[in-house]
């Protein structure tokens, strides 16, 4: 039985692991960690990391990047493997990330489906195909609660693409400060708000009289709470090193 350490395990994502854990039998949660309390649950909530006396085999964190620092000094002093799929956070935090799993194994990934996992690697492939001949544009949309925009996946696909290329492209945020035609070395990135989208995110290779699109359908948030959960076991016992899902694809 493997024991898991929830970070953000009152939020939305925190209850949806906590149904995709009691759905199986190799592990079980004995602590969480969360500003807002709730008696109801099963396993004792701190209001934060420093305070939990539970060991667990690994952690998973849903929770926000300004948590980001507690969490890498808990890691530091327990060793506890940890699954991030916490989004936004800045590039300076995920250097952070980086330095720390010199010492500690650490599972980051923008987004914890293997479908979008599978996106990016097909996206990876049409551009070696197509890249060079044909405008790539990434289109992500999702529910207007949202914080962070564009989505962590959408620059996820963006790096991918771009280092898929064989020459050094331009990420584009936003184009509507330019009086100007569309470059050849960019790669646009939209984002759309709204409703209760979970998450759609498409890359689009527009080429001369045909176009060409790969796309993802999120349309719940229990395939980012099961892709969590794997990873977590996945790490059980792995050595210190930046692990992500294409490891887990393996």
């Amino acid at each position: 039985m493997v024991n898991l350490l929830l970070y953000g395990c009152c939020g939305k994502m925190g209850h949806v692991i906590q149904e995709a854990v009691a759905a199986r039998e190799d592990c079980r949660i004995v602590a969480g960690v969360d500003l807002a309390k709730d008696d109801s649950l099963s396993f004792p909530v701190y209001s934060s990391i420093d305070q939990v006396q539970e060991t667990a085999d690994a952690l998973i964190d849903f929770s926000h990047p300004s948590t980001l620092d507690s969490l890498l000094g808990y890691m530091e002093k327990t060793g506890t493997a940890a699954v991030l799929a916490t989004t936004g956070y800045s590039e300076e935090q995920i250097e952070k990330i980086k330095r720390m799993a010199e010492s500690v194994p650490i599972f980051f990934s923008f987004n914890m489906s293997l479908g979008i996992n599978l996106l990016v690697e097909l996206a990876k492939k049409a551009t070696c195909i197509l890249g060079e001949s044909f405008d790539i544009e990434i289109v992500e949309a999702h529910h207007n609660q949202k914080i962070d925009a564009p989505s962590g996946t959408a620059v996820m696909l963006a790096n991918a693409v771009k280092d898929a290329l064989s020459e050094d492209y331009e990420l584009v945020y936003d184009r509507h400060d330019r009086r100007q035609k569309r470059e050849k070395k960019e790669i646009g990135i939209h984002s759309l708000r709204g409703g209760t989208i979970v998450g759609e995110h498409s890359v689009v290779f527009a080429g001369r009289d045909e176009i060409v699109t790969l796309s993802h359908s999120a349309r719940s948030k229990e395939i980012f709470a099961c892709g969590s959960v794997r990873a977590a076991l996945y790490m059980v016992g792995k050595p210190a090193g930046l692990y992500s899902m294409s490891d887990l694809m393996k």
